[in-house]
């Protein structure tokens, strides 16, 4: 039975969570029908299936900051990222699968921030997980329509003359915002730079920290 004491310690020091005893949904219903039907022709193995499971959950955002600090330091590399996203981050050993990735830099006059309207498509072979805000509805729906005021809440605030370019991911294509590389960091390394390259920056909705 579900814990009814909210306002309540657990024997751990932790407090009680809600048991979540949702059915399944139907996706998840058919993402279990499919893996079954996968190690049943022998296409594939429960093995097999955690490896990638734990390769997925080992992508992070420094993934993504170590392609945004390069580009900050690398001409010819920023030149080949607008060319062609997908090619470079390769070349640095990031495998993004069959996506279209499109690389969108950021200028004093143009901030772009990334939404997924239909569901939470996301570029996580180099940020990882998506955070839970950029999945719910009120994002999907109010950064279309309210680019300044989500990002306002965010805690960014653009200039009046700042274009705010709204950018839709898709199935195929994903998108990384390549954030204005912070002042006072001439002379820097990459490694140095990506440290200040946050999960937030890449998407929009956040700046670079601060040397």
């Amino acid at each position: 039975m579900p814990h009814d004491h909210h306002d309540h310690l657990s024997p751990s020091g932790h407090p009680y969570r809600p048991d979540d005893d949702q059915p399944l949904s139907y996706w998840q219903t058919l993402e279990i029908a499919v893996r079954e039907l996968l190690v049943e022709k022998g296409i594939t193995t429960p093995a097999d299936i955690a490896v990638q499971i734990d390769a997925m959950d080992a992508r992070n955002p420094a993934m993504g900051a170590k392609v945004v600090a390069r580009y900050w330091t690398d001409a010819d590399f920023a030149a080949a990222l607008i060319e062609d996203a997908a090619r470079a981050t390769r070349e640095m050993g990031f495998d993004i699968g069959p996506l279209k990735l499109i690389a969108l830099p950021n200028t004093a006059t143009l901030h772009n921030i990334v939404v997924c309207t239909l569901c939470s498509c996301y570029p996580r072979n180099l940020l990882g997980l998506p955070p839970d805000w950029y999945k719910s509805r009120a994002y999907r729906s109010r950064t279309v329509r309210e680019p300044r005021k989500v990002l306002a809440e965010f805690g960014v605030t653009l200039p009046d003359n700042t274009e705010v370019r709204v950018h839709d991911s898709t199935a195929d294509m994903r998108y990384i915002v390549i954030p204005n590389r912070p002042g006072g960091t001439d002379g820097w390394d990459a490694a140095a730079l990506a440290d200040l390259v946050t999960r937030d920056s890449m998407i929009g909705t956040g700046l670079p920290r601060t040397p």
